[in-house]
């Protein structure tokens, strides 16, 4: 199995990650321009606080975690996978292996999700949830130790499913490009789509600070997890404030301090809805 990505990444595809992120941002500012007109100028402004933060974020994480991705890869490779998975997976058409790789990574970061909501992963996740004026770049915005129980679970399981190279690669570039639209600041709910796909709309609920959406909406690509589940939950356009009031007060170095401090899994803000603690204090 070939690797992942080149174990040291080069200046040039630092470059060309940039330039990719600043196509991303002319495409969603273009769509916003034409969703909203001119209130565009004023949700950027509102904005530029978080969106500063996510961009400091993100370089932190661009200059700490390749070397430990590198390492982590090398033995992920090494996972042994059902012979009858690889052949079948060979004997099967690329475009299918990529819908099968892209729906079972679903599956498994539905309920990989579900899992950072609890109390033990939920410090370092609450830091992607810290953005109160969510935009495509909150999908930026994740703890390095978030950034790497995502891709250890998600791709290790897919791995373990025999999957090849090419469709582990296809999902995390999928899913992560899907995760910039559903995080986009657009009012859009999909309609009857919606019970299939997640809207912007569902995933800015899940963000929502309000006691009802705490435990909702985990999916990324297909709503139909969640609808199996019983987490799905789109009252109608969300327009209520987003964000995680404690968390989001803090500063990037504290933030990135954040889940190693004892007491943020003790008095986590959402801990009276996910351990059905009344006692906990918020």
């Amino acid at each position: 199995m070939e690797p992942f990505f080149e174990i040291t990444p080069t200046l040039d595809d630092f470059i060309y990650s940039l330039q990719q992120l600043g196509l991303l941002g002319l495409l969603f500012l273009l769509l916003a321009m034409l969703v909203k007109g001119k209130k565009v100028l004023a949700d950027i402004y509102q904005a530029l606080p978080n969106t500063g933060f996510n961009l400091s974020l993100m370089l932190f994480n661009a200059v700490m975690l390749p070397p430990l991705l590198s390492i982590i890869t090398i033995y992920m490779l090494k996972i042994e996978s059902p012979a009858a998975l690889n052949h079948m997976w060979e004997i099967l058409p690329s475009f299918v292996v990529v819908f099968a790789a892209v729906f079972a990574g679903d599956f498994i970061g539905y309920w990989r999700h579900r899992l950072e909501h609890s109390r033990w992963l939920w410090p370092s996740h609450s830091i992607h949830h810290s953005d109160d004026k969510m935009t495509w770049l909150t999908l930026q915005r994740f703890h390095p130790i978030n950034r790497l129980s995502t891709y250890i679970i998600d791709s290790s399981l897919l791995i373990m499913l025999g999957f090849p190279a090419y469709a582990v690669i296809a999902n995390n570039l999928i899913r992560h490009f899907y995760g910039y639209f559903i995080h986009a600041d657009l009012p859009w709910s999909f309609g009857f789509w919606g019970k299939v796909f997640v809207s912007p709309t569902m995933h800015q609920w899940h963000h929502a600070d309000e006691v009802q959406a705490y435990n909702t909406n985990f999916a990324t690509i297909f709503s139909l997890f969640d609808r199996a589940f019983g987490t799905y939950r789109v009252p109608g356009l969300c327009t209520i404030p987003l964000g995680v009031a404690k968390v989001t007060k803090l500063n990037l170095f504290s933030q990135l301090l954040y889940p190693f401090k004892p007491t943020s899994y003790f008095k986590s803000y959402k801990a009276k809805t996910l351990f059905k603690d009344n006692k906990t204090k918020i």
